[in-house]
């Protein structure tokens, strides 16, 4: 893995219709440095308004999971000082932010999150000085935080995760130190964890982006193996076998995010392309033939480590 994230230098370098109603990109890091901003993406018109309410503080490098037609959460990160084990609370539909006394089991940044709806968002790996192979588990709506006993297979940073809602959530790539390929399952509501025999086409690192349309497959979206990617690996759901799309993302990317309205499409936002330019555009991947299009709303300011969770519809 080949980039150094900021200062810490770690070289690893009945309105909710099925279809949902929004989705958020939040945080990450433009060229003047670490942003609080959310950007908020009707699914309706597919335009692009930003929140009023804003993070906590300024971060990067941080997670995001939502309960949809409730609230959408943003976990971790870093603030370019120190890692960050908040969470903030985006309340639908009005938008308004708060934050948990609920934290995470550590401090932590490059971490992945994903939700079974109506029930319980989880947050796993990452980096709190060291990498970070625990679950920690926020169970609805009390917003309470428990840590799973099963751990996923490696300590890993740097990694993606989506959800088949109601069935299982699903970790997948990231570094420990080496690219993984490999994707770790936790089946509901047990949260019992098993490695699929499926592995990405390619292992890899640097934030790839996941998001999932629930009860048909889910999307393991750029990220870095010898170079930046542009392909897009799908899981198809219950069995679990992965394809890889003829549909690739607009330009080879890492560092990026992803959330999607279900039974609609999958939305991949902001990151890093070649030569370190930062990204604003979005990529819109259309259920159920995976078309992609690219919108012409864009982030309010080209990132990269942002973070996306969605209303989606589930």
């Amino acid at each position: 893995m080949r980039i150094k994230y900021g200062s810490y230098g770690i070289t690893t370098l009945g309105s909710s219709a099925a279809a949902g109603v929004a989705g958020y990109f939040g945080g990450g890091s433009n060229s003047s440095g670490r942003i609080s901003g959310i950007d908020k993406i009707t699914f309706s018109g597919d335009t692009k308004t930003t929140l009023s309410a804003t993070l906590t503080g300024l971060r990067n490098n941080l997670a995001g999971m939502a309960n949809s037609t409730v609230a959408g959460y943003f976990v971790g990160g870093d603030d370019g000082a120190v890692f960050l084990s908040g969470i903030d609370k985006i309340t639908f539909p009005a938008d308004t932010k708060t934050t948990l006394s609920a934290t995470l089991t550590s401090a932590r940044r490059l971490l992945a999150a994903m939700a079974n709806n109506n029930v319980a968002g989880y947050a796993g790996g990452g980096n709190d000085g060291a990498r970070v192979s625990g679950i920690d588990k926020i169970t609805f709506p009390a917003d309470t935080k428990t840590t799973l006993s099963p751990t996923l297979t490696t300590a890993r940073s740097a990694l993606a995760a989506m959800a088949n809602s109601g069935v299982a959530g699903y970790f997948g790539g990231g570094g420990d130190p080496s690219n993984v390929d490999g994707i770790d399952k936790i089946t509901f509501p047990a949260d019992t964890k098993t490695t699929l025999p499926a592995t990405l086409s390619t292992a890899r690192s640097e934030i790839p982006a996941g998001m999932a349309n629930s009860g048909v497959a889910g999307y393991f979206g750029g990220g870095y193996d010898t170079g930046l990617i542009d392909g897009i690996d799908k899981i198809t759901f219950p069995a679990d076998t992965r394809t890889t799309l003829s549909a690739v993302l607009t330009s080879p990317r890492a560092t990026l995010a992803a959330m999607a309205a279900n039974a609609a499409a999958g939305y991949f936002g902001g990151g890093e392309a070649a030569a370190g330019a930062r990204l604003s555009g979005i990529d819109k991947i259309t259920f159920p033939g995976d078309g992609k299009t690219t919108l012409s709303p864009t982030l309010s300011t080209a990132r990269t480590s942002p973070t996306g969770m969605a209303d989606g519809g589930v």
